[in-house]
């Protein structure tokens, strides 16, 4: 029996799969999404969302995709790491995720020029979004891996236009050194239409989070299952990252059950910090 359901649960509380179920909406994360949303519907082109590592990008990427894909009209495409070594690989990729060519043309991309790409991706966008009236959307993340190469490739798709709106609608989700890039391209900067800064959860958050995520997964017991001093320790232990929110507490209900007990109160979670601590994996912590 899995350690969960000896504890009560359904399911897995504390996976740190990106499963949009379990994705708990903070202000920040639905002004975001709820932003994006907008910004796709007015095809308003490029929107760029920065966090660093473990504030939830990837998730709310999941959770837009989750959100087109209830549409019937719009086509999606998720790049999930953009590191093409050239404008012809990165070309090709797009060609093929979004099926602009057929299996036999497919076959001999090598022989398909840079030019003849652009054209058949023109082509394609004006078919899509002006004759059958569809929204294309490029979700990328982890954009920061996308080289000078790429970001100017995206800047020109961006031109392709009607007098009305974009033919492509581009979503960037990166880490902080993404802005760096992007304020290093001027005409690139002008056409994003919107962009937000997601950051780490207070502790009020944090309390949230963890009790949306138990009653997600089906806690089937009327008592508590963190303590508020465990709650408080773990968002000082983790500066209001999710992703480490969702890892310690996935360890602290590991060791509920090794310990035979049944809430986590501050002292189990004194004992995985102290534990890391010993190990090298944490160098500092606060008070």
């Amino acid at each position: 029996m899995s350690y969960y359901k000896i504890l009560g649960f359904e399911k897995e509380p504390f996976s740190t799969s990106p499963d949009p179920d379990f994705f708990y909406f903070t202000q920040g994360h639905q002004s975001a999404l709820t932003n994006v949303l907008i910004e796709l519907r007015l095809r308003r082109g490029l929107s760029v969302i920065l966090g660093d590592v473990g504030t939830g990008k990837t998730t709310l990427s999941r959770k837009l995709i989750q959100s087109l894909k209830e549409r019937g009209d719009f086509i999606v495409n998720y790049v999930l790491d953009p590191s093409f070594d050239n404008e012809h690989v990165f070309l090709t990729s797009m060609a093929r995720n979004f099926g602009i060519f057929s299996g036999a043309e497919a076959l001999s991309f090598g022989g398909v020029s840079v030019l003849d790409l652009k054209e058949a991706l023109e082509k394609f966008l004006y078919e899509k979004c002006v004759v059958e009236n569809k929204t294309v959307v490029l979700i990328i993340d982890e954009a920061q891996k996308l080289n000078e190469l790429s970001m100017e490739m995206l800047r020109v798709i961006l031109n392709y236009e009607t007098n009305e709106n974009k033919l492509l609608q581009l979503v960037l989700l990166g880490q902080i050194e993404l802005h760096a890039k992007i304020l290093g391209i001027p005409n690139f900067l002008d056409r994003i239409s919107f962009k937000y800064v997601l950051n780490p959860l207070g502790l009020k958050e944090t309390r949230e989070m963890i009790q949306f995520r138990i009653q997600q997964a089906g806690y089937q017991s009327s008592g508590r299952i963190f303590y508020d001093d465990a709650i408080h320790r773990i968002h000082e232990v983790s500066r209001g990252y999710p992703r480490k929110i969702t890892m310690l507490c996935h360890r602290a209900l590991k060791s509920l059950v090794m310990k035979r007990k049944w809430a986590v109160d501050e002292s189990v979670v004194r004992e995985l910090v102290e534990e890391d601590m010993h190990a090298g994996w944490l160098t500092k912590i606060h008070p």
